[in-house]
């Protein structure tokens, strides 16, 4: 399946290592969604990624993997998201991992199926931000000059801003999207219903949707309408 990646305005992002039941699942997939990501912080291992992908696959949705374990890298997705920390304290997650796993794969990866998100990471108390070390004390014009080394300097395909699990500064996204001119960019973080989809889709390129999935099904559904309806 040919991915058109600048076209998406909504995406439902999963965690392999939570429980979704066949019916939720179901409902997310033909929700009109844009694509479902497959990804997570922690816990994320070949095996759930595979079942997660099994039972995604039996719908037309484009179904992409968020690699954050080379362990966990399963053929069969329609691209493949490769998170470049740019604020991590720990430069593995910026080239460390990366190296590792073309170590492994590189000579087997098909390019054209491969995306570098440049991640910037904005909430100090998520697991990703812990895990990556990430240093979130940021000013706006330091998230601006990341957004353009994402942009200008790597020409990462998209600039990922994750408030992971809290709802961000809006003027703030709206002025990265304003400093972005070839990246796309995506808003993940504290999505929970309707009116926060609208907000995030009136500042960003493509919003994301994850947790809200998993503690309330029907306010996820509502977020994929209110999207396309935010001009």
């Amino acid at each position: 399946m040919h991915v058109h990646l600048e076209q998406w305005r909504h995406v439902f992002k999963l965690d392999p290592d939570r429980e979704l039941t066949d019916d939720a699942l179901e409902r997310i997939c033909l929700s009109g969604t844009d694509a479902v990501m497959v990804g997570g912080s922690s816990g994320v291992t070949f095996d759930n990624t595979v079942d997660l992908l099994a039972r995604i696959r039996r719908y037309e949705v484009p179904c992409v993997l968020e690699v954050s374990e080379q362990d966990a890298v399963v053929p069969g997705f329609d691209l493949f998201m490769i998170p470049v920390v740019l604020n991590a304290g720990d430069p593995e997650w910026i080239v460390g991992r990366q190296r590792q796993a073309l170590r492994e794969y590189g000579a087997m990866m098909d390019w054209q199926q491969i995306v570098t998100e440049g991640y910037i990471i904005l909430n100090g108390d998520s697991t990703a931000a812990r895990v990556t070390q990430a240093d979130t004390a940021l000013d706006t014009k330091d998230v601006e000059a990341y957004a353009r080394l994402a942009d200008k300097l790597f020409r990462c395909p998209v600039v990922y801003l994750e408030y992971s699990g809290v709802f961000g500064d809006m003027e703030l996204v709206k002025r990265v999207r304003h400093t972005v001119g070839e990246s796309r960019l995506f808003y993940g973080g504290g999505i929970d219903g309707a009116e926060r989809a609208r907000e995030a889709a009136a500042c960003a390129h493509t919003v994301v949707v994850g947790n809200i999935v998993y503690h309330n099904l029907e306010r996820a559904l509502e977020t994929v309408q209110a999207v396309k309806e935010t001009v």
